[in-house]
């Protein structure tokens, strides 16, 4: 049991450092190190220290330590929904990514906060910069946020994006070649002797626009025509709505390569309980080999972005770039993943 103590001059209830190190005995740069879990502290220590910060209700004070020490150890990591604003966190692309997002901070002794951007205006990326409450900014998708991106990277280095890199882009990226994800796509149904092929998504977004740029390339390679583009939104209830329109009015389709996972999903179900077979009629291809790809029926074939190494490199960047060093935008591989919906 610890015992209560009263440190030199009477004080009662610790309410600084210097008072909660005159309780402990101890030097302040020992007790700080024990209550913030960083430097070494013997084990003893340490939960001595914050028994007797509980005892005393102590409390580090966050902005006063993170004005001494030039730093937050906080990341932000937000999501502009410019184009989606129904998306959710519950989409199962955004819970893997943010997921490994979340371990890699974490193993930087750093802290992720959470925030969606619903119907992005002018200057919210300014807005998180200037709060002075994170040391670094990592952004899921571009969106139709390109704009305030270039704007904010001018001045603010400390910034990360997921999405693929275009030519003359002034902020760091890390993202998949969303074009030769496409063509893979694409090529994996002519290989297999689809010759009506059709794009399902919406192409006002950057990486879709350029899965949709690599399957009219494959099918001009292949000397076919597209049999067109269901233009559909990434919500599952959204782009199953379409599809299912689609399918009941003039679908003829025997392939489709669709923009997400999400949307390959709502595709077979609206194909299947309009009585068409998959793959047997129509072969289906996703994108992003999210966690439940693997366990629809018939399972889902895919082109896979590795998002644990995406996350990983995501974050390596960011804190190299909160230390000055050198840090450029990576595009990694896509992987096409065959199961058996195509």
């Amino acid at each position: 049991m610890v015992r209560k103590a009263t440190p030199p001059g009477g004080v009662q209830t610790a309410k600084t450092l210097t008072e909660l190190a005159a309780v402990a005995g101890v030097s302040v740069g020992t007790v700080s190190k024990a209550l913030s879990n960083r430097g070494y502290v013997s084990a003893a220590t340490r939960e001595r220290i914050c028994a007797l910060a509980d005892e005393h209700g102590f409390q580090i004070n966050r902005t006063a330590q993170s004005l001494k020490l030039g730093r937050n150890d906080a990341v932000a990591v937000t999501l502009p929904l410019g184009h989606e604003s129904a998306q959710t966190f519950s989409d199962p692309f955004f819970i893997a990514l943010i997921g490994h997002l979340a371990d890699a901070i974490s193993a930087q002794g750093s802290e992720l906060v959470l925030s969606k951007i619903s119907a992005p205006t002018h200057g919210w990326l300014s807005n998180i910069t200037r709060s002075g409450r994170v040391d670094g900014i990592l952004v899921i998708g571009q969106s139709d946020q390109e704009a305030e991106l270039s704007r904010v990277a001018v001045n603010y280095r400390p910034l990360v994006v997921w999405g693929q890199y275009r030519a003359g882009q002034n902020y760091c990226s890390v993202g998949t070649d969303n074009f030769a994800g496409g063509r893979m796509a694409a090529q994996r149904l002519i290989d297999s002797g689809r010759r009506r092929l059709v794009f399902a998504g919406m192409t006002d977004i950057p990486e879709i626009a350029a899965r949709r740029d690599g399957f009219i390339r494959a099918c001009e390679e292949a000397g076919i025509a597209p049999d067109g583009q269901i233009e559909t939104h990434l919500t599952a209830d959204a782009a199953y709505a379409r599809l299912a329109e689609a399918v009941a009015r003039d679908f003829d389709a025997d392939g489709v390569v669709a923009a997400s996972d999400v949307i390959a999903m709502s595709a077979m179900r609206a194909l299947i309980e309009r009585g068409r077979r998959v793959p047997e009629d129509v072969a289906v291809i996703g994108y992003d080999d999210v966690g439940l790809a693997a366990f629809t029926t018939p399972p889902l074939t895919t082109i896979r972005q590795d998002l644990k190494r995406a996350a990983e490199a995501m974050v390596d960047l960011l804190f190299r770039r909160i230390a000055n060093e050198e840090a450029h935008s990576l595009s990694l591989p896509p992987e096409l993943v065959v199961r058996a919906s195509a």
